[in-house]
């Protein structure tokens, strides 16, 4: 059934709002379980450490609990998903931070730490801000997300076609997993997250500091 492929069943959530002309944007992950009345003093300590409008409240209470609603939706729903070994790639900034990377995930071990993981890429590509790791961990979720909230649609689609129809194969809108079969090529097949060593120089971290830009 629908979970999310890893050791932690949390969600990916990501605020952009905008009130009273002041801008806030977050990413973060929740976990499904906790009770509503936690979103709430989330907001609510969220405005006051910001200094954020009290209407800013209701609106990032609303993002929070929609995603969430989105993601219970699928629970319970049957999951097939036929390529076990998937592409996922990072490429974010945060604050003076680039980084750029991807790699191979065993999305059937549910055993996977997508935060751990990211602690670990910091310390071995010596990057000290620590709001990386967590960006790098959401990102990781999203497309695990991503990956397991299409493979529902799929199954729905084989459930409907079994009386006179050929079942369809797994498909995805996502580029990552259409070029799993390439980026295998690349790397083995063992372990959640793999990287070659032979192939280091095709798919190795880049990570770039910039310069502070005016009004960034």
């Amino acid at each position: 059934n629908f979970r999310m492929p890893t050791r932690d069943n949390l969600v990916p959530i990501r605020v952009d709002l905008e009130v009273d002309g002041q801008r806030y944007r977050d990413a973060f992950t929740w976990n499904p379980r906790d009770p509503d009345s936690e979103i709430i003093s989330f907001a609510k300590r969220t405005a006051k450490d910001l200094k954020l409008p009290a209407n800013f409240v209701p609106q990032m209470l609303q993002s929070i609990q929609g995603q969430l609603a989105e993601f219970r939706s699928y629970e319970g729903q049957e999951m097939q998903i036929k390529e076990k070994i998937v592409p996922l790639k990072i490429d974010l900034r945060v604050n003076n931070t680039v980084i750029r990377d991807q790699f191979l995930w065993d999305i059937g071990n549910l055993d996977s730490d997508p935060e751990e993981f990211a602690r670990m890429l910091c310390d071995d590509l010596n990057i000290t801000d620590p709001e990386v790791g967590p960006a790098i961990a959401v990102s990781i979720r999203e497309q695990l997300y991503e990956i397991a909230s299409q493979s529902v649609s799929v199954m729905r689609e084989k459930q409907l076609s079994k009386k006179g129809r050929r079942a369809p194969e797994f498909s995805s809108n996502s580029k990552a997993v259409n070029n799993a079969v390439d980026l295998f090529k690349y790397f083995g097949s063992k372990g959640s997250v793999i990287r070659k060593r032979k192939e280091w120089y095709l798919y190795e971290p880049v990570v770039d500091v910039v310069a502070n830009e005016e009004g960034g």
